[in-house]
């Protein structure tokens, strides 16, 4: 007698057992395909901003000198010839650097509160005024800074760019201290630490990637901001989004030098992203697991 293979064993090669790999493929090549296409959608901007950055106004109208075309660096001369990129740009790192660190300062430990000690109450207020727009708040803004005497100062916009930056630390942090080990912080107690004691020495260095990842994305939105700084800065407070405008004019747009400026602007964003990337790619998959 001859024994038979039931169905279900067949051997590999078969109809049967090529069907899971040829599912495979399909899923594979279908996410490839989803993912160049995004690729292409986002990066396509960046590089024409990029290419345009380097041809006349002329060139930028020229559909055949859209890719080949001769370079040309005029435009960032006339950037730095303005006289207002380089004070532009020292007005966005202070007020970026000060309104994050500050928002760090009294996010972090809000958020560990909120995660350790289950304050959801708390947090869904967090999540509130994360989601609360912006603009809605910018007439009460003006009318109350400008009793205050604050209009036009450094003062007004790091304030006004904590507003954003606090709730958005806030909920980046409350998933990683919830996912903390809360044996570790009851370890440090019985060594006699105090409970913010143990927060300080304990959960905010395993919390580092976390931070890291929450003050970078609080610094990026700093330094894109453009309403805050049209509407709340002053004639020596301008910050770059601002400074971006005196290319555009009533009746023309200086496209080169405006998308030359737009370049340099974006360089610092990308090297912090690129310099950050492990931290950010780790905070950001720690929070997802962790929250």
């Amino acid at each position: 007698m001859t024994a038979t293979l039931p169905k279900s064993a067949a051997a590999p090669g078969t109809a049967a057992s090529s069907r899971p790999r040829r599912a495979g493929t399909r899923m594979s090549t279908g996410r490839l395909v989803g993912i160049v296409v995004v690729a292409v959608v986002f990066t396509a901007p960046l590089v024409w901003m990029v290419l345009a950055a380097f041809k006349t106004n002329v060139q930028i109208g020229n559909p055949a000198e859209a890719i080949v075309f001769t370079p040309t660096l005029r435009n960032f001369g006339t950037v730095f010839e303005q006289g207002v990129f380089l004070p532009a740009m020292l007005n966005s790192v202070i007020v970026g650097v000060v309104s994050t660190v500050l928002s760090a300062i009294l996010a972090v430990p809000a958020a560990w509160a909120i995660g350790r000690f289950a304050m959801q109450r708390f947090g869904n207020w967090v999540l509130i005024a994360r989601i609360i727009p912006a603009i809605s708040l910018l007439v009460p803004w003006y009318y109350l800074f400008a009793q205050l005497e604050l209009v036009g100062g450094y003062t007004v916009l790091v304030l006004s760019h904590m507003f954003v930056s606090v709730p958005l630390i806030t909920w980046i942090m409350i998933g990683f201290f919830a996912g903390l080990p809360v044996e570790l912080e009851e370890a440090g107690r019985v060594d006699g630490l105090s409970a913010f004691g143990a927060f300080l020495r304990i959960s905010l260095p395993l919390a580092t990637a976390g931070t890291a990842t929450a003050c970078l994305l609080a610094a990026v939105f700093s330094w894109n901001n453009f309403m805050f700084a049209l509407i709340l800065s002053g004639e020596s407070t301008k910050t770059l989004p601002v400074a971006l405008f005196n290319f555009i004019s009533y009746a023309s747009v200086d496209w080169g030098g405006l998308m030359a400026a737009a370049t340099l602007m974006s360089v610092p964003v990308v090297l912090a992203a690129v310099l950050g990337q492990k931290y950010l790619v780790a905070g950001l998959t720690a929070g997802a697991t962790k929250g």
